[in-house]
């Protein structure tokens, strides 16, 4: 019975790690970069703060009365703000004896006097201690799941105003008390609603699947919660692009999970193979891979070397047909491959190439039809706001003027007519290509610079 149950266990550790999506990019923030998020934490915690509102207050000892209203938090001084990781949990925030100045209206009586007038207050020794639990949601996004807070106010002094002000300067004591009591129980309560409805609410409108041009779009949605660890934070996000008209239609992820082992810079950003083999795939069902070059789209040169290279044939096929117009027509006929080195990234493309003639009112004719495979450079960029990809197909050129010598090489009857003088340099002004990705998302790069990519 044993065996059968350690059996079992066994089969579902296997089931559980087979069914684990690999991450097709990962982004990792440093103890250096929250350096820069400390600040902008730091400014929307004082904006919160200071939009405590606090209620009318009454109280009463012996022959002293008083009521306070109109309480207003005029000045933070968070100067001992600190931004960490907690491992397993998230972010703490935390701030170190740190000050808050208010103002309020008073209104006192005692005995038969009765005063009113403003009283500036100055809260020391505020300690507030903040952590947030991050998650992903069901929908792959970022999520504040939870937030543990603990606020402190040492001291608190009062200065008043009016005529009676240095009379009742002995009287500050129930005046702060009461005051620090109800500041400390407003503090937590307005950094929760910050981080659980307000920011969860922002979170909320990112989006996690969005087009990237008219032909295809990227999922860049968690697929587990953030791992946290004393050092960074890491990001693992699906990272696949899927075409606009077959959004249903996606490539398996096989690749290598990418892999970050350094620490020293504010952000990192690593992409896998499948990142880049899922953008060509969705560009692929989208038929973006096709070309058809034909009359002023072709190049003079382009047009002479095609004339030379199959007049023999077009002779013997049709002599009407010597001055119709030519055509080429590529088209890629399986989806392009990625393959990522420390030298730098390689794609791999299959594509069917066909020489057309087309006599005018006619059927278009074929001259020749081949398959050819080729490797080009890939490179990585980050301009500004995107970050793009591009492939140069100059490459691709000359290994299609190559093989077009290479088939007219198998034809015997044009043995006599191969030109000698043209080369596949003539292909040198052959239209290239480019393709560009745009990822969605923003991070901080280097010291005080910022870089974004959308």
């Amino acid at each position: 019975m044993t065996s059968y149950f350690v059996h079992f266990l066994f089969l579902w550790s296997l089931s559980v790690m087979a069914s684990a999506e690999p991450a097709g990019c990962k982004i990792r923030i440093t103890d250096r970069g929250l350096d820069m998020l400390k600040y902008e934490t730091q400014k929307f915690v004082e904006e919160e703060l200071s939009n405590i509102s606090m209620p009318e207050m009454k109280g009463e000892d012996g022959r002293f009365q008083y009521t306070i209203t109109d309480v207003k938090i005029t000045e933070l001084n968070l100067t001992h703000a600190d931004l960490q990781f907690i491992p397993d949990v998230g972010l703490l925030f935390d701030v170190q004896n740190s000050s808050i100045s208010l103002t309020f209206n008073r209104r006192i009586l005692y005995w038969f006097f009765y005063d009113t007038g403003n009283i500036n207050a100055s809260a020391e020794g505020v300690n507030i201690n903040t952590a947030l639990n991050l998650i992903r949601d069901e929908e792959g996004r970022l999520k504040i799941n939870n937030i543990t807070c603990d606020a402190n106010i040492s001291k608190m002094s009062a200065k008043f105003s009016g005529t009676l002000g240095r009379v009742y300067g002995f009287l500050a004591r129930f005046l702060t008390t009461g005051m620090r009591f109800l500041l400390n129980q407003k503090i937590c309560p307005a950094l929760d609603h910050a981080a659980l409805v307000l920011v969860n609410s922002l979170l909320e409108t990112i989006p996690v699947r969005t087009e990237v041009d008219q032909f295809i779009g990227i999922d860049y949605s968690l697929i587990d919660d953030p791992v946290v660890t004393s050092r960074s934070l890491d990001m693992h996000f699906r990272g696949m692009f899927f075409d606009l008209s077959h959004q249903n239609v996606s490539l398996v992820n096989y690749a290598v999970e990418p892999v970050i082992k350094e620490y020293d810079r504010m952000v990192y950003l690593a992409l896998s193979e499948f990142f880049f083999d899922s953008g060509l795939f969705s560009y692929y069902t989208a038929g973006v891979f096709q070309m058809h070059i034909v009359n002023e789209k072709m190049p003079k040169d382009l047009e002479m070397l095609l004339r030379t290279t199959y007049f023999g044939l077009i002779m013997m096929l049709n002599p009407a047909l010597v001055d119709a117009p030519l055509s080429l027509q590529l088209a890629v006929n399986s989806p392009p491959k990625t393959s990522i080195k420390t030298s730098g990234a390689t794609v791999v493309m299959t594509a069917i190439v066909n020489v057309m003639v087309l006599p005018p009112g006619q059927p278009p004719v074929q001259l020749s039809s081949m398959t050819m495979e080729t490797k080009f450079n890939a490179k990585v960029s980050m301009r500004g706001k995107r970050l793009s990809v591009h492939t140069d197909l100059r490459s691709f050129n000359d290994v299609l003027a190559a093989l077009v010598y290479d088939r007219l090489a198998l034809l015997s009857i044009r043995s006599s007519m191969m030109p000698h003088d043209v080369s596949s340099s003539s292909f040198r002004h052959f239209p290239p290509s480019s393709i560009s990705w745009i990822f969605v998302g923003h991070f901080r790069h280097g010291e005080g610079e910022e870089e974004v990519f959308r």
